[in-house]
């Protein structure tokens, strides 16, 4: 079987594999770790597998005939209207735990229906192959009606009979006429779904200022949402230009690392507490998080920065807490040099 997104050529019921480029093919894979643990004979093998669709979308259905087939082949599902087929992405005790992660019940998975002739593949490369030209075409119907709206992408029925339209919008549109002048001239049942900037980007896809792959077209399936203050408490540049991604927003990988950062800020002095001496008040110029070091400097007679581990800042504090303000900055750091 051949690929139709990204070309590549495999052997028949083997799939595409190309996880690297194909965007149909496996997108979002998830390690399956339990790949290699067998069950004993009186347990029962799960029969529940992972499709992958366009985009990332995945969905679970029910094997109970036990079709035999490997991760990357193609299979036949039931929709509302007409049959879809997706490829394999995961299978075996792994989806007990995917399952239970995105609380779908096992009662609400419908069975596999077969594998794949090759005029089930015929018409999916086909209904395949026109999506990037109604795209197109929808979005010229779109800017002759003047709508507020971005077509990113259209997924097309392996049997042509419905289409997904991914659309970007800022507010509430009204598509009905849109809706009517598609289902008319496609002959297809169409669905309208909505995106965010952060979904747009990974449809997309796009290399990030990392040199990598973006998380979210590669393998970032929860799309939280990125708070300013995030990078405050990493210390970082309030730039725009360094902390915003390709879509507009603020990076999804400033939250990678936060809980570490508000864990470490816990040993901290709260508000960059300022400390009195007998030179006058010193107030915190930097902080060095992980290295638990802070530099303070004097509000009078100097720019000069002091560097002081937190252990010792914290015991200066105790000793203006009681009232004591005689000592020096440096006096504390030559006694840890």
């Amino acid at each position: 079987m051949g690929c139709a997104s990204c070309n590549s050529v495999k052997p028949s019921k083997g799939g595409c594999k190309n996880s690297d480029t194909c965007t149909r093919c496996n997108k979002f894979s998830v390690f399956d770790w339990l790949g290699n643990v067998t069950t004993s004979s009186t347990t029962k093998r799960c029969s529940i597998i992972e499709l992958s669709f366009k985009n990332g979308r995945k969905e679970y259905y029910d094997n109970p005939n036990n079709l035999n087939f490997k991760i990357g082949d193609p299979i036949v599902v039931q929709c509302t209207i007409g049959h879809d087929i997706g490829l394999v992405s995961l299978k075996g005790e792994l989806i007990h735990l995917q399952l239970k992660r995105k609380q779908i019940k096992k009662d609400d998975i419908q069975p596999v229906l077969r594998i794949p002739s090759q005029i089930d593949l015929d018409k999916w490369h086909q209904a395949i192959s026109l999506e990037k030209s109604t795209m197109l075409y929808t979005r010229k119907i779109v800017k002759d009606l003047k709508l507020k709206m971005k077509i990113t992408d259209v997924e097309f029925q392996a049997d042509g009979k419905r289409a997904i339209f991914y659309y970007l919008a800022d507010s509430r549109i009204d598509f009905r006429e849109l809706v009517k002048l598609l289902a008319s001239n496609l002959n297809i049942k169409i669905l309208m779904k909505q995106v965010g900037a952060r979904q747009e980007a990974g449809i997309v896809g796009g290399i990030g200022a990392c040199g990598r792959e973006l998380c979210c077209g590669s393998w970032l399936h929860d799309m939280r949402s990125v708070n300013i203050s995030a990078a405050r408490y990493q210390k970082l540049s309030l730039n725009p230009q360094k902390i915003t991604g390709q879509c507009g927003k603020l990076k999804c990988c400033l939250n990678y690392e936060l809980d570490n950062y508000m864990e470490a800020l816990k040993d901290f002095p709260k508000n960059n507490t300022p400390i009195e001496t007998k030179k006058g008040v010193a107030i915190v110029q930097k902080i060095d998080i992980f290295k638990k070091v802070i530099w303070y400097s004097y509000v009078k007679g100097g720019g000069d920065w002091i560097q002081v581990d937190l252990d010792v800042v914290n015991k200066m504090i105790l000793l203006n807490k009681s009232g004591k303000s005689n000592f020096l900055i440096e006096d504390f750091y030559r006694q840890n040099n």
